[in-house]
């Protein structure tokens, strides 16, 4: 079973969706509904929660009706790729969201985060990596987090901002790791 999972914003919402007609959680396919026929509907209906909502800032996982999209949103992110990834490297990477009406897909991988991402300077992290190691002049995304919006060096021991590693959409993800899906 596929169903969408919102943010603190669901409930309040919720009524908006039922009012509207969409149907936000998905019910179990039936044998009345044939389970490809219920998740072509989900995909469907993301499109729609999204025109509807606006922002929902829940990251949703992949869903092979969005396949085509998907693999369009791939190819603008990731030009020099050589093809797009297989469906089960789909199934572990990419996650879906809403910004301004339209369906937005991440591809997470070793430090793409498709989290909203830590904008705090102070990080603990940080600042217990630089304890062990003084002087490094870089504080690696173990230690950091790899949602942190800064990046960092160690001096005398303490984290220092060094500078800031991602640009932020207006929802507070990293601008450059969301691409619009396509509608089919």
């Amino acid at each position: 079973m596929t169903a969408f999972r919102f943010s603190a914003i669901g409930f309040l919402v919720s009524a908006l969706f039922v009012a509207a007609g969409v149907s936000a959680i998905a019910a179990p396919a039936s044998a009345a509904t044939p389970a490809a026929t219920t998740n072509a509907a989900l995909a469907q209906n993301l499109y729609k929660l999204c025109r509807q909502v606006k922002n929902d800032d829940t990251v949703r996982p992949y869903s092979h009706e969005l396949y085509g999209g998907t693999a369009k949103a791939f190819k603008k992110l990731f030009p020099d790729a050589k093809a797009t990834p297989a469906e089960s490297e789909l199934q572990t990477q990419a996650n879906y969201r809403c910004m301004n009406g339209k369906v937005l897909v991440c591809f997470v991988g070793a430090n793409l985060p498709c989290a909203r991402m830590n904008t705090a300077r102070a990080n603990p992290g940080a600042d217990e990596f630089c304890k062990t190691n003084p002087n490094d002049d870089t504080v690696p995304a173990f230690a950091t987090g790899h949602d942190a919006v800064y990046s960092y060096k160690c001096q005398n021991g303490k984290a220092a901002v060094a500078g800031k590693s991602w640009q932020l959409d207006k929802r507070g993800f990293a601008k450059t790791l969301w691409a619009v899906v396509p509608e089919p």
